[in-house]
């Protein structure tokens, strides 16, 4: 078992989280899920990372500068052995995040989880403060009341578990009830996720079923503004930084992606940029077992093209943003899942853009005599609040896109 910090090659960040990808199938039928796991109603788990690859990722990270894992899927919980993989996890003091949809989070598990593992964070879905609201979206029925009774169980052992809901028309008018509902189950905030045009979210959006840019800005302003002031738990609204409030960007974490320090693992054994790899092959890099992931960390062609073009040489919206050398575009992998460039701009920013919506104090100003003037307090402001402050956000964009 590796524990000591190999020296790694100039230009070459370390390696802090994997994000693994246990199941390649989910138990729920998610309209909006942006990787399309099979579906699995009885259990099964439509194929998982075994653990002797588990292990061999950690192994072969560690002395790249692994700090934590990030357990997703999929459906983490189908993994038939999932307290195994936590016990592997607080052996070698790796820190540990979980996302899950809760249905299959008991008293049992939850107490096994506090006891065993480094959990630290854990995220349940729940898109609706009634069935009717989120069992449709979530193709299952009852899957609302299991993911409550997941959610419930995870405070009796000692947690405050995030609650995602991802916004649709369906579920829009019934925001602050949910909240109402996250606030009495004892959960530690509410994260309001947009649904990526990618995967299921494709056909969510040739359907009509997602909100306009117009909706969304109003939305999140609403959020931040109003909404937050009488709510006793954190609200994340997760619109690109430029949209923040300058509260949100001197008090928040900021939430921004680390792709730089990200790797994924795909329940076959890939390491890919992240889950994205699962539908396009030129975003996986190599496989454990069969390639060093030292060798990939440091000289992957995509990888090296990454650090040397993001965010420098992103395009659009995104190189005018005065955010960007923080934002890193939003969504790597969503941008290219678009464009198949990884310096396109992130879709929210371009539409709000094209829409005259896109903040004026957040864009870089025009040369004036030949030089970039930051024009107002309120931009300085802006760029050293948000230089000295972005951290990788816990669940990051592959956060129940």
């Amino acid at each position: 078992m590796a524990t000591e910090r190999a020296p790694l090659p100039p230009g070459v960040p370390p390696l802090r989280t994997l994000y693994v990808y246990l199941t390649g199938g989910c138990n729920l039928a998610c309209r909006h899920c942006w990787l399309t796991p099979s579906f699995h109603p009885d259990g099964g788990t439509g194929g998982h990372l075994s653990v002797e690859l588990f292990e061999r990722a950690l192994d072969e990270a560690i002395p790249l500068g692994l700090q934590g894992v990030k357990l997703t899927g999929g459906e983490p919980f189908l993994h038939p052995e999932i307290l195994r993989l936590a016990d592997i996890l607080k052996d070698r003091k790796l820190g540990l995040t979980i996302e899950t949809n809760g249905t299959l989070v008991t008293p049992e598990l939850a107490q096994a989880l506090r006891e065993r593992s480094t959990l630290n964070f854990i995220s349940v879905s729940i898109d609706g403060s009634r069935a009717e609201i989120h069992d449709p979206f979530r193709g299952v029925v009852g899957s609302f009341e299991r993911a409550v009774d997941g959610a419930r169980a995870l405070v009796a052992a000692g947690y405050r578990p995030q609650v995602i809901m991802s916004l649709h028309t369906g579920n829009v008018d019934d925001i602050e009830p949910l909240v109402r509902m996250a606030e009495g189950l004892g959960a530690g905030s509410v994260k309001f996720n947009l649904v990526q045009p990618c995967g299921r979210g494709e056909q969510l959006t040739d359907a009509g079923q997602v909100l306009s840019i117009e909706r969304l800005i109003e939305l999140g302003r609403w959020v931040e503004r109003e909404l937050q002031p009488r709510c006793s738990i954190s609200l994340h609204y997760s619109w690109p930084m430029a949209f923040y409030s300058l509260k949100r960007l001197a008090n928040d974490s900021l939430g921004v992606c680390g792709i730089y320090t990200i790797l994924g693992v795909l329940p076959a054994g890939q390491l890919a940029m992240c889950g994205i790899g699962e539908v396009i092959p030129e975003l996986c890099y190599g496989q454990l077992g069969v390639d060093n992931l030292a060798d990939v960390w440091a000289s992957h062609p995509m990888l090296v093209d990454l650090r040397k073009t993001v965010p420098g040489r992103l395009e659009g919206i995104c190189a005018r943003c005065l955010m960007r050398e923080s934002c890193l575009g939003s969504c790597v992998a969503q941008n290219y899942h678009e464009s198949r460039s990884l310096t396109a701009p992130y879709w929210f920013c371009a539409q709000a853009e094209a829409a005259g919506l896109f903040p004026t104090s957040r864009r870089v100003p025009e040369a004036v005599d030949g030089r970039r003037e930051l024009q107002s307090a309120e931009t300085r402001t802006i760029v050293e609040t948000t230089l000295r402050r972005a951290e990788p956000e816990p669940g990051g964009p592959g956060s129940d896109m």
